[in-house]
């Protein structure tokens, strides 16, 4: 039985590697320091993964009012696939091109 309440928003758009992490994140109880050995990587490396998957869900969850595109750039520059420059710049850009259209 699928319940539908607004936890699952986020998650429904997590991509499968962000959901496997929570994934591992809860089976060892929180601790990064195994998820750190199970992955391979140094702890603050996946310290950093965790706060960055903590920013993408408080983006989901807190602007359900903002635009698909906003939310998407902003999930870019939290992922690093953008840098704050471009951001900004495309994110300039959008806003002034909804004023145009109001």
């Amino acid at each position: 039985m699928k319940d539908e309440t607004p936890q699952q928003v986020w998650i429904d758009r997590l991509d499968a590697e962000d959901v496997n992490f929570i994934r591992r994140f809860l089976l060892h109880s929180g601790s990064l320091k195994k998820i750190a050995a199970e992955y391979g990587v140094s702890y603050p490396t996946v310290r950093l993964r965790l706060d960055r998957l903590i920013q993408k869900i408080e983006l989901l969850e807190e602007n359900e009012s903002m635009s698909q595109f906003e939310r998407t750039l902003r999930l870019l520059l939290i992922e690093r696939a953008i840098d704050a420059e471009t951001f900004r710049i495309l994110l300039d850009a959008h806003r002034a091109e909804l004023e145009t259209d109001t």
